[in-house]
């Protein structure tokens, strides 16, 4: 059985998997840090449907890569961004933002989910992630990960960007944060209303934040 090791979080988390001879893990481009041991690497789209699905409409790319262990390995895998690392054991399905799918084991379809014209709202895109099948999902955030479980019924307000994952037995949707003025000037702008049973993953963080941080100090053409 895989098993897992989260180093540097959670500023800086990286995922650290140990693999018996003949176990596989498979992990979005660009996430591969370091391996010790005999491994056979292979990169395929995990089905051409689904990977046109993920870059098309989902922002990921199209291929996947895949690491299968000949001896005792270590891999090290690493997010995109700085911030948290969590495991998430499936048996079913869950719903990922497009920027927070890190890598699976297991029997795991990665493709999208079509989320309508709220989703659209919420965030300016269509769909998300979807991870379906048995197995074990690693997903990342900007920030730390918080993990809040909705008994049936119970509501929560989220922020759209602070939205990491979620069970697709959540009901949802997205609204404009308070009144028109709160809306316009709050600096807040669209949330999710969240609706139980199931489970709901945050970020402390937001990457729109940072890009508008970061664009005030870039040199501007005149």
């Amino acid at each position: 059985m895989v098993s897992e090791k989260i180093l540097g979080g959670p500023a800086y988390s990286l995922l650290e998997l140990e693999l018996s001879p003949g176990e596989e893990v498979w992990f979005e481009a660009g996430a591969y840090v370091y391996s010790r041991g005999d491994v056979e690497i292979k990169t395929s789209t995990g089905g051409i449907g689904a990977a046109i699905a993920r870059k098309l409409f989902g922002g990921e790319s199209i291929f996947l890569n895949k690491i299968k262990a000949k001896t005792k390995v270590v891999v090290g895998l690493a997010p995109k961004t700085p911030g948290d690392v969590i495991g998430v054991d499936l048996n079913g399905s869950l719903l990922v933002q497009d920027t927070s799918y890190l890598a699976h084991t297991g029997n795991i379809k990665v493709t999208v989910a079509w989320r309508g014209l709220k989703g659209w709202l919420s965030e300016g895109q269509f769909f998300w992630l979807k991870l379906e099948g048995s197995g074990k999902a690693w997903i990342s955030s900007y920030g730390a990960i918080l993990l809040k479980e909705l008994s049936p019924g119970e509501k929560m307000i989220v922020d759209n960007f602070h939205l990491v994952a979620m069970d697709p037995t959540i009901d949802w949707k997205a609204r404009k944060f308070g009144g028109l003025k709160s809306f316009l000037l709050g600096g807040e702008g669209i949330v999710f209303e969240l609706k139980g049973p199931g489970r709901v993953w945050m970020q402390s963080r937001l990457l729109p934040e940072l890009a508008g941080l970061l664009y005030k100090y870039m040199p501007k053409n005149k």
